[in-house]
């Protein structure tokens, strides 16, 4: 199956989630990151902000801060991705593609941070497939960090087609979603 098409499959099983779905798997996946040793060892996490149906990231956020760590966020500025550090008085508002960004802030610079990825599927061997943008390898070519995706079991696939850019993320976790969709 071509990627344009594995796109547009994964993302109507996503729009027929209920929030209360996702809500469950978001739970479930974040007590799955609390508990593995890459978070543990972690004195930063550069987080996305969840948008649409993606797993929700404000609890980890929110945990995250409890134990310690900072916070960074990515921010899109002329095709380039960089985190930029989340405080309290960091101001966010719809930026590249309507993802939520912060206007300005102190780029992120934490050899100890973990990356947590979005995407659209990721396989058992750590491909990601990702919205076609490329932000994500391209910093990851940059700075490379521990990686961890977080995803709806139907997002994890047996094998995806990659390409010589695509940096794998080192751990895939998800949560059952399916049940409740049949």
């Amino acid at each position: 199956m071509d990627k344009a098409t594995l796109r547009r499959e994964i993302a109507a099983k996503k729009r027929a989630m209920t929030e209360a779905q996702i809500a469950a798997a978001s739970e479930d996946l974040a007590r799955q990151l609390f508990a593995h040793p890459l978070y543990q060892r972690a004195g930063a996490i550069y987080a996305y902000l969840s948008y649409n149906q993606e797993v929700r990231t404000q609890a980890i956020l929110r945990q995250a801060a409890a134990d310690g760590m900072r916070l960074a966020v990515p921010k899109i500025t002329d095709g380039r991705m960089d985190f930029l550090w989340l405080t309290d008085s960091t101001r966010l508002e719809p930026g590249f593609g309507g993802i939520l960004e912060p206007v300005e802030g102190e780029r992120a610079d934490a050899p100890d941070a973990l990356v947590l990825m979005p995407g659209l599927a990721f396989d058992r061997q750590g491909h990601r497939m990702g919205y076609g943008g490329g932000y994500y390898d391209r910093f990851l070519a940059r700075e490379p960090h521990p990686t961890i995706a977080l995803c709806y079991d139907f997002q994890l696939l047996d094998c995806l087609p990659t390409e010589d850019h695509d940096i794998p993320v080192d751990v895939v976790l998800s949560a059952k979603t399916m049940e409740a969709l049949v």
